[in-house]
C-alpha cells in the first residue's frame, strides 16, 4: 500500500509534473530555438547583408542563406558568392554598446532582428596562386592575364579607352595593376563596383602601394550564399556564376 501511496494520490488524468513541462508552449518554443541555433551553428545559416556593395545581385537588408559546408574538403572558386568574417585587417569594427550585442545575441541564434554579425558578402574574383589586374584595352578584368566576363557589374567606375584608361594621364579609377595571390589567399570584390570598399579598393590609381591589397584567407571565409531567404522575391535570382 504505502509504495502505490503516490498513485492513488494523484487525481486521476494528472500527468507528472514534467510531462506537463514539456507539453507546454514555452517548452516547444525553447526546443525549436535550440534546433535552429544548431543547425545555424553546424550546416546552414543566416545572414543580413549589409551594404549594396552586392547590388543588384543583393540588396541591402536581403536575408541569405550561407552553406557552411561548401568548401568543405573543397575551396571556393571564381563567381562564388561567399561570406566572410571581417579580417583585422580591413579596418577596425564598429562599437557596440552591451544591451545592443545582448539583443544582437537573439538574432544571432534565429536569424531575424538585429544581430552582431562582423561579416561581409563579395564575389570570389581571385584565388591561391593568381594574377589579377585590371584593366584590359577594352575595361576588363583580368585573371592570369586573361579578361572575364562579368555579367553581374552595376555601375562600374568610368573607363573610356583611348581617352580615360590604364595608360592616360590621369589613369582611369577602374585601373589597378597586377595582385599576386599565394598560399590560402582570396581577391574578392563587390558586384556594384563604383561602391564597394573590396580588396582592391585601395589598389585603383597610379599612385598605388604595394601590399595595398585587402586579401581574404580561407579561414576568414563563413560559407557560400546559396539563396536570398527574404524577401520571398529574391529566390530566383542568380548568385553563384562560374567565370572560368
Amino acid at each position: 500500500m504505502t509504495g502505490n501511496s503516490k498513485l492513488e494520490n494523484r487525481r486521476p488524468g494528472t500527468r507528472p509534473l514534467w510531462r506537463r513541462a514539456l507539453s507546454s508552449p514555452w517548452a516547444h518554443l525553447v526546443a525549436a530555438i535550440l534546433v535552429v541555433a544548431l543547425v545555424q551553428a553546424l550546416f546552414v545559416k543566416v545572414y543580413q547583408v549589409p551594404s549594396g556593395s552586392m547590388q543588384p545581385t543583393l540588396e541591402p537588408g536581403d536575408r541569405v542563406l550561407v552553406n557552411k559546408l561548401a568548401y568543405l574538403g573543397d575551396e571556393p572558386e571564381h563567381g562564388d558568392v561567399i561570406v566572410f568574417d571581417r579580417p583585422e585587417s580591413w579596418g577596425p569594427s564598429n562599437e557596440r554598446p552591451w544591451w545592443r550585442t545582448m539583443i544582437g545575441w537573439f538574432g544571432d541564434v534565429v536569424g531575424f532582428g538585429p544581430n552582431n554579425h562582423n561579416a561581409l558578402t563579395k564575389r570570389v574574383i581571385g584565388t591561391p596562386g593568381d594574377a589579377v589586374a585590371c584593366c584590359d584595352a577594352e575595361g576588363r578584368l583580368t585573371v592570369n592575364g586573361e579578361p572575364i566576363e562579368e555579367p553581374y557589374i552595376f555601375n562600374d567606375l568610368l573607363f573610356e579607352s583611348g581617352e580615360l584608361d590604364c595608360s592616360t594621364d590621369p589613369v582611369a579609377a577602374r585601373c589597378f595593376r597586377e595582385i599576386v595571390l599565394s598560399g590560402d589567399e582570396y581577391l574578392v570584390m563587390g558586384d556594384h563596383r563604383s561602391n564597394s570598399a573590396d580588396s582592391v579598393m585601395g589598389c585603383r590609381g597610379a599612385a598605388a602601394a604595394d601590399g595595398c591589397a585587402r586579401i581574404v584567407t580561407a579561414d576568414d571565409i563563413v560559407g557560400e550564399v546559396f539563396l536570398v531567404f527574404w524577401p520571398l522575391n529574391g529566390w530566383g535570382r542568380t548568385l553563384s556564376i562560374d567565370l572560368s
